[in-house]
């Protein structure tokens, strides 16, 4: 597999802090996609409705944040990327609800390694493959 190159020198790129800035999450059945989230994380979601989409916010204060979200172009899937949301201090105590919650674990919670802990894979309630990371 080869690099990209160009005709052009290449500037030099300082590493980013994050390479994730936000995220979306595609729902079809809106209401029951934020009933999902809002459950087995705890939370409370802030909703903007319009006529063209409905968004539901993940409440963050720093860091990346991200929505749910439904309208045309939004298409659950178990297939493309792969978000990695933050599953707290222990991910079992969030994994532990998706399938009350209507979701399906497809992987449990794995070692990745001591020092960088956990993961488990989903599907949530609306089709798409999320999965959960945690040091715990």
């Amino acid at each position: 597999m080869g690099g990209i190159k160009s005709g052009k020198k290449n500037k030099k790129i300082e590493a980013r802090k994050d390479y994730v800035s936000w995220f979306e999450i595609p729902a079809i059945d809106f209401q029951q996609a934020v009933e999902f989230y809002q459950y087995i994380f705890g939370i409370t979601m802030q909703q903007n409705i319009t006529e063209a989409n409905a968004m539901a916010y993940f409440p963050t204060n720093t860091g990346i944040g991200g929505a749910v979200v439904a309208g045309s172009g939004y298409v659950p899937s178990d297939s493309g990327s792969l978000i990695y949301l933050n599953g707290g201090d222990n991910l079992s105590l969030v994994l532990d609800k998706i399938e009350p919650a209507g979701g399906r674990i497809i992987m449990p919670k794995t070692l990745i390694s001591e020092e960088s802990g956990y993961f488990a894979v989903f599907i949530d309630s609306q089709g798409n493959k999320l999965a959960l990371h945690s040091l715990n």
